[in-house]
């Protein structure tokens, strides 16, 4: 292979095969001198993943790759990887699967010495053991995230997750209500403590936290707006106001009339509540909350949400699939997929097509008596 000088520390080589290899020094082991090396089909590429496997050296969280085993490593990785990108809610998650999961699998197993038959071994213990597949999907997601920064670390010279299977699950399926079901619910709710959240989760489909993080100040009557900007997550007995799902999470929606006239009527309830509860009022700005002005609850929400739905005879359904009814009934009414994506704030649109493919034959047939009117006059 041909030898190359690179940048800083470490050299880059050109291999026989033409893909690029970049040497690094991470300490001693046994006496003696222990190296990271990092791969790429681009001399760019490997100068960019030594960078990186510099940076991470010099943050100590680089170590001798034969050292390290994967428990370890993937204490390592929670704490300097995943706590910075995560919301508090999924960080708590993550690390429950990697405790209760993986290191006890996994956890002596080297770094560098994990082979694709092992994992593949693990989850079937997993699924053996009772888990469901759902939950072994899960698990594997979050191991294929912690290998896939040890390999651009250079800690390993593949990700071996990638190489087994995901195990299957099947799809849930959805539950929307029909039309008159929505409007038979919104009726029995009129007046309701939940008339509002619901009006505004079936009619804007805002996820649980999205709605109960909803502050006053994010929605603008006069214009008939309104902003999601924030969730609402409990961690640890604590409330958190946290970034949204993701990016395209932060959105503004049009807020139909009856969704406006929900929310004015909401209000004055509020007030009420606030003149009674005097000095105890807990003021921090939140549309839907406690007497006292504090978040509402979600699980006391979801049980006054199902006794709700007893009252008014109309299906047992999660809470969620306001949000899928309301996604639904957008694309029954002809609105085009990308408005939807943005008025659900999904991150790609593939998601709401896949997410919602059940509704699309009715369109297809609806498309084709559109077409065959037109061509025949």
């Amino acid at each position: 292979m041909s030898k190359r000088r690179g940048r800083g520390e470490g050299n880059i080589y050109q291999r026989s095969d033409g893909r690029w290899a970049a040497r690094l020094s991470a300490g001693y082991e046994r006496g003696r001198r222990a190296r990271v090396w990092v791969y790429g089909l681009t001399r760019a590429e490997c100068a960019s993943k030594l960078a990186t496997a510099i940076r991470a050296h010099q943050d100590g969280i680089l170590a001798a790759p034969s050292r390290l085993t994967t428990g370890e490593y993937l204490t390592r990785w929670l704490d300097d990887c995943a706590r910075p990108k995560l919301r508090p809610r999924t960080l708590v998650s993550y690390a429950q699967v990697v405790r209760l999961h993986i290191t006890p699998h996994l956890g002596r197993v080297p770094l560098q010495k994990l082979t694709p038959q092992q994992v593949q071994a693990w989850l079937n213990k997993l699924q053996k053991d009772g888990l469901s597949s759902r939950s072994c999907q899960y698990a594997r997601a979050i191991l294929r995230s912690a290998f896939g920064q040890a390999l651009r670390w250079g800690l390993v010279s593949r990700n071996v997750v990638t190489l087994v299977a995901a195990p299957r699950v099947e799809r849930h399926e959805i539950q929307p209500l029909t039309p008159e079901q929505a409007r038979t619910l919104l009726k029995a709710a009129k007046g309701h403590p939940l008339e509002a959240l619901v009006t505004v989760a079936l009619a804007l489909g805002l996820r649980q936290g999205e709605a109960l993080g909803l502050r006053w100040d994010a929605i603008d009557f006069e214009r008939g707006t309104l902003n999601v900007r924030v969730a609402l997550q409990r961690v640890g007995g604590e409330w958190l106001l946290v970034e949204p799902k993701s990016a395209r999470s932060r959105r503004t929606i049009a807020l139909p009339n009856v969704v406006v006239g929900a929310l004015q009527a909401h209000r004055v309830r509020q007030l009420q509540d606030r003149l009674v509860a005097g000095r105890h009022w807990q003021d921090h700005g939140f549309v839907f909350t406690s007497s006292v002005g504090t978040p509402l609850e979600p699980s006391n929400a979801t049980k006054r949400f199902r006794k709700l739905l007893v009252s008014a005879g109309v299906p047992s359904i999660r809470f969620h699939d306001l949000r899928h009814t309301a996604a639904t009934f957008l694309l029954a009414q002809g609105v085009d997929p990308r408005t939807i994506m943005e008025t659900l704030g999904h991150s790609q649109i593939s998601l709401t097509l896949n997410t919602y493919s059940h509704v699309l034959p009715v369109l297809q047939r609806e498309a084709a008596r559109k077409m065959d009117g037109m061509l025949r006059g």
